[in-house]
């Protein structure tokens, strides 16, 4: 909404700075920040209050590591509240609201927010760690996808942009036109992203972390992908309404910022599934309206090293009925090798800050 006080600027030449999307996306990010540290203690408190604790496995569920995790029983759960929340405030405050892409971003956020709350519910109110059933979920994901990926397919200002397919290291794209296929294929980046977070999410900070450096490496992406004259220097897919999309990703690391005060080891409150599918599902229609869908697998690096080790755990185990890691996802795999939690994340967080720049440049690499 404060873009348009740019319309005043011939009476208040300060007000044209309100045109320019690197001080918006500046002020999103500030703005996301200070509502999570203003009101975060607030609504910790209330969490607290309505005894909105995070569900601990049992011992006859994950044995060992109950016992490395017992102590975190009663922690407020669903602080992803604050997360979207704040990224939702800041992005209507500093965005254009009539650009496309914003709309289905917010309407992502909104909708895997409000999915995941639902989930975290259902676990606080049955006491134990399972919520809404995984088939339930993925029809909701893919649905709420589907809906976000077929509005910018019928938009005529998008619709061509969001059907090409590009990969890292190659300058043009590797299918110009990839038709209605687009509507069926793109929803999957978003669901797998969602859920790829989401597994992520199991020590203190790890996930706020990894989300930091990848919403950070994707700022980046968008404000290329919105100027003309960087994305053709790098090559880059060019659609002028992309830049507003670095706003967004601007809010989503101030509001990462402003969770991780409050989310750092030892953790006073946990994301819950109201905010790693929510951000998960905003990553993952990030890097569509970015056109740097493939180049996620790098940036995003640790959040797909979490989600593949669930998925050869499960494999293996059911093919031949021995586990490749001690536990999955990966980050349990490491605690039960015997590094300390916080050993854990801060090596996680190296590797994510690796993966960001070997993403960032490959924008050179084409």
């Amino acid at each position: 909404m404060l873009y348009f006080l740019h319309q005043f600027s011939d009476q208040f030449d300060v007000l044209n700075v309100f045109r320019y999307s690197t001080f918006r996306a500046a002020g999103a990010c500030l703005t996301a920040f200070l509502l999570c540290v203003i009101f975060g203690d607030r609504l910790i408190l209330r969490l607290t209050a309505l005894k909105i604790g995070q569900p601990i496995r049992t011992a006859e569920e994950v044995h060992k590591l109950a016992e490395l995790h017992g102590g975190k029983g009663g922690t407020p759960t669903m602080g992803g509240i604050m997360i979207v929340g704040a990224v939702i405030a800041a992005v209507v405050l500093w965005a254009i609201p009539t650009n496309p892409f914003i709309g289905t971003l917010l309407f992502v956020t909104f909708g895997t927010g409000l999915l995941g709350f639902f989930d975290d519910y259902r676990k606080v109110t049955r006491k134990s760690s399972a919520g809404v059933s995984g088939r339930v979920k993925l029809i909701a994901q893919f649905t709420i996808a589907l809906g976000a990926v077929l509005y910018l397919y019928l938009r005529p200002e998008t619709s061509a942009f969001i059907r090409q397919l590009y990969v890292p290291f190659l300058k043009e794209p590797i299918v110009k036109d990839m038709g209605i296929f687009s509507v069926l294929v793109l929803p999957v980046v978003v669901v797998g992203c969602s859920n790829a977070v989401n597994l992520t999410d199991g020590l203190d900070g790890l996930a706020t972390g990894c989300t930091l450096t990848t919403a950070a490496a994707y700022t980046i992406f968008a404000y290329v992908a919105g100027n003309a004259v960087a994305a053709d220097y790098l090559y880059f897919p060019f659609n002028p309404l992309v830049g507003e999309v670095a706003i967004f990703c601007a809010a989503l690391l101030g509001a990462g910022l402003g969770f991780l005060w409050f989310n750092c080891h030892p953790a006073r409150v946990f994301m819950g599934d109201t905010g790693s599918l929510s951000i998960g599902g905003m990553l993952g229609m990030v890097a569509i309206c970015c056109k740097q869908e493939i180049l996620l697998v790098i940036v995003g690096g640790v959040f797909v090293a979490e989600a593949m080790s669930v998925i050869l755990q499960v494999a293996s185990f059911k093919l031949t009925g021995k586990r490749i890691f001690k536990m999955a996802p990966l980050h349990h795999h490491f605690e039960l090798m015997g590094w300390k939690e916080s050993r854990v994340i801060t090596r996680f967080w190296i590797a994510s800050i690796i993966c960001a720049l070997v993403g960032v440049a490959t924008m050179k690499l084409r």
